[in-house]
């Protein structure tokens, strides 16, 4: 499976940014805003949601994860809950199968998160500013993709330097062991010739 680059993530900001704007723009005579927000935060994040697990490499568990998403998004819908439930619940998902399918190790996970609430604090900030939809979408999106840049694995120094050693000596130990057999082998083919 082709690892997810930084690349990839620009191009669905600049996708979902544009596909957003032309959304909210067209459905805003027949909507309220609020049903409008909340309805491309559905439907970008489910279609967010696909992506992650088609591009990750684990297998297991997928049809399940996203038949729990789908719950979650349905009871979202049926309890209304406030906006800013409604958006942290969907980061939250979005932050836990990132955590289960892309990360080994707890510190990963939290960079993971601090990733997230940046991006949310960046949204919010150019919202703000700007008022442009298309602009807050890509600045979160933008930030969101930099989550390809988080280690898989995040461990002390102290843990890494143990791994390492014991790698070099379980290498030395094997490349010792194949001498030796090599070696072994020598003397018996030797010692048949004589």
């Amino acid at each position: 499976m082709k690892k997810i680059t930084f690349f990839d993530g620009v191009l669905v900001a600049l996708v979902t940014s544009f596909i957003g704007s032309a959304a909210y723009f067209l459905l805003s005579s027949l909507f309220a805003d609020n049903v409008i927000i909340r309805l491309l935060i559905s439907v970008f994040s489910t279609l967010y949601i696909t992506y992650l697990l088609k591009k990750s490499n684990e297998t297991i568990g997928r049809i399940m994860v996203f038949s729990i998403w789908l719950l979650i998004t349905l009871v979202s819908w049926l309890t209304w809950p406030p906006a800013v439930i409604f958006v942290m619940v969907n980061l939250a998902s979005i932050w836990l199968i990132r955590s289960l399918y892309f990360y080994s190790s707890l510190f990963a996970s939290l960079a993971d998160l601090l990733l997230t609430f940046c991006s949310v604090a960046i949204a919010v900030w150019v919202a703000s500013y700007t008022e442009s939809l298309f602009l807050t979408i890509w600045c979160f999106l933008l930030t969101q993709a930099l989550f390809v840049v988080i280690p898989s694995r995040i461990t002390s120094n102290k843990n890494s330097r143990q791994h390492q050693y014991s790698a070099t000596q379980t290498n030395h130990q094997s490349q010792f062991q194949s001498a030796y057999h090599i070696a072994e082998a020598a003397i018996k083919k030797l010692s048949t010739h004589s």
